[in-house]
């Protein structure tokens, strides 16, 4: 903790489940977020819990199995939440309704109707923030894209083009993980789904949506009704098309990319994935690498986001988004991964109810 953050008021913040991206949370805010103060953290896997007393209870984090109980303890201001998809709501709303400002790992839930459960819960503690992270809003060559674009730089936004590609992982985890994900496109792609309400405005309203996909690698997915690869087209009212692309079989690492097309330019973010600035020159050619995970790409994000969640807490600041975009993103990848299984395009009217065909 730096020398100042004693002199500061700082968001007493608990963390909830301690799995790959629930370290990473708790870390953030213990080392990297000096307006905030770990406090305590929960985890009903024993796993988690002796990692934690390795690396969180020697700085004063109070430890937990029980999330009902971590609540409870005196202080305690914020909650950010990273436990297993299928509890997301269920914990944001206890959190919400004992008076705690909530960050959630996306998705609010792989239900629509359930992440509007945590939205309606919301609107009745408007005091409180209540934000979804979606970590790539608080990237820095994200947001100058949008900048660029929200300028006029290249004329109406019309085109949106973006991938979210994860490097292959034999090991089966994303087959286990599917049982409980959503599938790839609410998993997966709801980054992209995310940027694109982001840059096309976030009250865009959707008018159809259709996908397709393979097991290329790991044909076991098909027993959840999931895919390794799926393209996926989204149609909006206004005239403007998302074009979506997801995979888990990259060879060389993770390869995010976005391009903004619009009437005047085109915009890229991460069209040539790096590592860092580095070439490697050999006898083959020169060449680049690139990280080989999500967090490798997007680690300065999480934390900008764990500081600017922080400062809204103290500051009263409004946040980045909207909490019903989070319901928006999650209804667009459910609507997708439909698709997906049934082969049949999906239509919406323009107050965003399910129509049998378009509306003409």
């Amino acid at each position: 903790m730096p020398p100042s953050a004693a002199s500061q008021i700082q968001l007493k913040i608990a963390c909830a489940g301690l799995g790959r991206m629930g370290k990473r949370h708790a870390l953030h805010f213990l080392n990297r977020t000096p307006r905030a103060e770990l406090v305590a953290a929960s985890t009903p896997d024993d796993d988690e819990i002796q990692w934690a007393k390795q690396h969180l209870e020697p700085y004063g984090v109070r430890l937990y199995k029980d999330y009902d109980e971590m609540l409870k303890q005196e202080g305690l201001q914020a909650v950010v939440i990273a436990s297993v998809t299928t509890v997301h709501a269920e914990q944001a709303i206890k959190a919400i309704e004992a008076n705690l400002h909530v960050l959630c790992e996306k998705p609010l839930s792989t239900s629509v109707e359930i992440s509007q459960s945590v939205v309606d819960a919301a609107k009745k503690k408007p005091s409180l923030k209540v934000m979804c992270g979606f970590s790539r809003r608080f990237d820095d060559s994200y947001r100058d894209a949008f900048h660029k674009m929200d300028t006029g730089l290249i004329g109406r936004p019309s085109i949106f083009r973006s991938q979210t590609c994860d490097m292959l992982d034999p090991s089966g985890f994303f087959v286990a993980y599917a049982e409980f994900s959503g599938g790839i496109f609410v998993d997966c792609s709801i980054h992209d789904i995310d940027l694109a309400l982001w840059f096309f405005g976030q009250d865009v309203r959707v008018k159809s949506v259709v996908s397709s996909g393979i097991t290329a690698v790991q044909p076991e997915l098909r027993k959840h009704k999931d895919m390794d690869n799926a393209v996926g087209i989204v149609e909006f009212y206004g005239g403007q098309i998302a074009y979506l692309f997801c995979s888990r079989m990259m060879a060389a690492g993770q390869d995010d990319a976005t391009e903004i097309i619009g009437t005047e330019g085109k915009l890229t973010v991460n069209a040539q994935p790096m590592s860092n600035l580095v070439n490697i020159y050999e006898p083959t050619g020169v060449r680049r690498e690139i990280p080989p995970h999500y967090y490798g790409r997007f680690e300065q994000a999480f934390v900008n986001e764990a500081n600017e969640f922080t400062a809204a807490c103290l500051d009263d600041l409004k946040l980045p988004m909207k909490l019903t975009g989070a319901v928006q993103a999650v209804k667009i990848g459910c609507a997708l991964q439909e698709s997906l299984n049934s082969g049949k395009k999906i239509y919406f009217d323009e107050v965003g109810r399910r129509v049998e065909k378009a509306v003409l």
